[in-house]
């Protein structure tokens, strides 16, 4: 039982908090600890597909955009394992995604502030000594045990779950019902463990659109072999990730700020017009999927094989068929046409994506959090979800701040602007200007209004407190 009391008490060991645990490991000033109910860093382990690369530069790693200098950037991790030279030549800015996840584990081990096989059961507030209290447990031989860590600051970083659309999410159960052999049923978030499975089907129907569909479909179509395999998505087409230069200037500073001073619908409305900028497929897979394709159909074989855009899953169920297994039939709707048809395949992998909840642990502390309508966070601009100002989030705030929210390359900004809060000074200068263009006009711009009414931009002397 410890009677620490940190600076910082961080939740879940992702991407975000392993940076912010980099960035606060020298900093004297600033006593932290990082739990999660893991034993090690596994970073996205269900889609280490051989040849994928993470989508941004590895620039954008765990502290280089905070810290050049850091001890734990990308390429000190290369030049220690002997790769420095040749990821040089192979002239490529993005990373292998095992080789990132690689890179995680390699700061990991460096790290003597987190603590694995600890899941966090409660969070409570202790109102004498006005300390966060997480009440966790830990396994080992002898058992269960309880542990508490006490501190100023909790920093949730427990990231964002698999989400299944409502008629997909019972197909799994339907088919155990029927007592017979079925395919798999599963999110893209765990492909890799049920890859034979689903090889070895007659036919199989990826759904959703973006990276993981489009990865998930270009490897399956290679072993496809007589089996069918299909691709449907409800996007009005197979976007690629938009990737010039002035549109990456919304992952900046400024146009968070405009977007997280928008009225909450109209953030809505945009975060679905703003899909391409981060849930879309890489131009270069996009044409490699379209080689393969042609490739094969050019050597003369057959490829059994549909891509239907604007197209929905509007209802689904499980079905024993003539040869004794299970059959899904999709109910499949054109948005375009509104006509509907029916669609059969042995096996579903989902692309669904992901979504961020207030986790269950916060009921102790709830009436201290702020939330909307929605019961979402409601995140301050500069990330904090509780009424006093230290409970805050990494990744939990794309409803509020848009698509900075699981831009990796954006972590290291929004964990600067964390650490100033807790410290009450910057101990990495926080860039509040990048961008070129301007999101609003003069006088007028959502973070204007903002400023009138009382909230300062992240990071300022107004707002940093211990």
């Amino acid at each position: 039982m410890t009677t620490t009391t940190y600076d910082v008490v961080g939740i879940g060991i992702g991407p975000f908090n392993l940076g912010l645990a980099a960035l606060a490991d020298p900093l004297a000033d600033v006593d932290a600890v990082f739990l999660d109910q893991a034993d090690e860093f596994r970073w996205h382990p269900g889609m280490m597909i051989d040849g994928a690369t993470i989508q941004v530069p590895f620039l954008a790693d765990l502290v280089t955009m905070a810290d050049p200098t850091s001890p734990f950037s990308f390429l000190a991790f290369l030049k220690d394992v002997g790769r420095l030279y040749p990821f040089y030549i192979r002239e490529s800015f993005y990373p292998l995604r095992a080789e990132y996840d690689e890179y995680c584990r390699w700061v990991a081990d460096r790290l003597g502030t987190l603590r694995w096989g600890r899941r966090v059961v409660s969070v409570e507030h202790d109102a004498a000594v006005d300390e966060y209290v997480v009440v966790a447990e830990a396994s080992d031989a002898d058992g269960v045990r309880r542990e508490e860590y006490r501190g100023r600051h909790v920093v949730l970083g427990v990231g964002t779950t698999p989400r299944l659309p409502a008629p997909l999410a019972d197909l799994a159960h339907q088919a155990r019902a029927l007592g017979a052999d079925a395919g798999p049923v599963v999110h893209t978030a765990e492909y890799l463990p049920h890859r034979d499975a689903l090889r070895a089907c007659d036919a199989v129907t990826v759904v959703g659109s973006g990276q993981s569909a489009a990865e998930v479909y270009r490897d399956l179509l290679e072993t496809a072999g007589p089996h069918r395999l299909d691709w449907v998505t409800r996007s009005p087409r197979f976007f690629p990730m938009e990737y010039t230069k002035l549109t990456l200037e919304m992952t900046s500073p400024e146009y968070t700020d405009h977007y997280h001073g928008l009225d909450p619908g109209l953030r809505d409305l945009l975060a679905r017009e703003q899909r391409s900028l981060y849930k879309g497929i890489s131009a270069d897979l996009i044409d490699d999927i379209y080689e393969t394709l042609y490739r094969r159909t050019a050597l003369g074989a057959q490829v059994p094989t549909t891509l239907r855009s604007d197209t929905e899953v509007v209802a689904a169920r499980a079905e024993r068929a003539d040869d004794g297994a299970v059959d899904y039939v999709l109910t499949l709707r054109h948005a375009q046409l509104g006509t509907t048809a029916e669609h059969r395949t042995r096996a579903v992998v989902a692309a669904t994506g992901y979504g961020a909840q207030v986790p269950g642990f916060l009921d102790p502390v709830r009436e201290r959090l702020r939330l909307d309508e929605r019961d979402r966070f409601d995140v301050t601009r500069d990330y904090v979800v509780s009424h006093d100002g230290r409970v805050l989030t990494l990744n939990g705030e794309e409803h509020t701040h848009g698509v900075t929210a699981p831009d990796l390359g954006f972590g290291a900004w929004r964990n600067s602007v964390v650490l100033a809060r807790v410290t009450g000074r910057e101990p990495y200068r926080v860039e509040r200007r990048i961008a070129f263009q301007e999101f609003g006009l003069p006088g007028g711009s959502a973070q204007a209004r903002a400023d009138r009414t009382g909230t300062a931009r992240a990071g300022s002397t107004a707002e940093v407190a211990r």
